[in-house]
């Protein structure tokens, strides 16, 4: 990834992939606090010989949406034994109807920064077209086709087509990470079961699915995915067993602390 990657689309993935959801309505959403733990995986050839970080993730319950902060820190060395140091932080507030979207999504690379992305983003109602406007990094608009989905509500979708037992899925999505706009999410689904033994007692106890997420640019000749993710998703949204492609080299991430947060209003 250039600077789209990998900080910029592993803040996108993660706000796609950690989105706290349940089909049934907000009382089943699991406000939570996690941190995981990231290595490389594989590299492809490329540049990045060695790649190591962390990601924080909070998610609250704040009565009439939900608030988000998210936080990227990874150091990837090249061939030539040079550290780069990439920072992302991303806030957001989505509606629980889904409907509205504030966001802001800042990166630094070797204390530089690089990206700062911010606005609102409102669609007409379920299903329906909206828009995206930004205030940075200038004053812009962007449509929202019809079904587009925030990340809570994508997550949601997510993981109610994985109760349902279907195995494909494809949804438009808009995360504010950049000012491109919105992109097009295709969803490969494993089987939906009783989750595995681990040491996390209040997820053991839910089921849990292995899903793989490939993201694309909504460009006419677009057929390579940007970048492709896969996670294993509980019932109540919380994720692990992360695995993101970022093309020229792979990491691997792994919940290291858990909590659960208190409800809202």
């Amino acid at each position: 990834m250039p600077m789209r990657r990998p900080a910029v689309l592993a803040v996108a993935f993660v706000v796609g992939l950690l989105g706290a959801a349940g089909a049934a309505g907000a009382a089943d959403l699991a406000a939570h606090r996690a941190m995981y733990d990231l290595k490389l995986s594989n590299s492809h050839g490329g540049d990045v010989t060695s790649a190591t970080g962390t990601m924080a993730y909070e998610v609250q319950d704040v009565c009439d949406g939900w608030a988000t902060n998210q936080r990227l820190q990874m150091t990837i060395t090249n061939r030539d034994g040079q550290d780069v140091q990439m920072l992302s932080d991303y806030t957001t507030w989505e509606s629980k109807d889904g409907l509205k979207l504030r966001f802001r999504m800042k990166q630094t690379t070797d204390q530089s920064v690089t990206s700062d992305v911010a606005g609102d983003a409102t669609l007409k109602a379920t299903g329906q077209a909206g828009t995206a406007v930004f205030t940075s990094p200038t004053t812009d608009s962007k449509p929202l086709p019809a079904g587009t989905l925030f990340p809570m509500k994508h997550t949601e979708a997510l993981l109610a087509a994985a109760r349902e037992g279907k195995k494909f899925l494809a949804l438009p999505l808009f995360d504010g990470t950049t000012a491109t706009g919105p992109q097009d999410s295709s969803i490969v689904i494993g089987a939906w079961t009783s989750a595995p033994q681990g040491k996390w007692p209040d997820l053991m106890k839910l089921p849990s699915g292995k899903f793989h997420i490939a993201f694309f640019d909504r460009a006419p000749d677009k057929q390579e995915p940007d970048y492709e993710v896969s996670m294993r998703y509980w019932d109540n949204g919380v994720a692990d067993d992360l695995v993101m492609d970022f093309g020229d080299f792979v990491m691997a991430g792994k919940l290291m602390e858990f909590k659960l947060l208190p409800k809202g209003c």
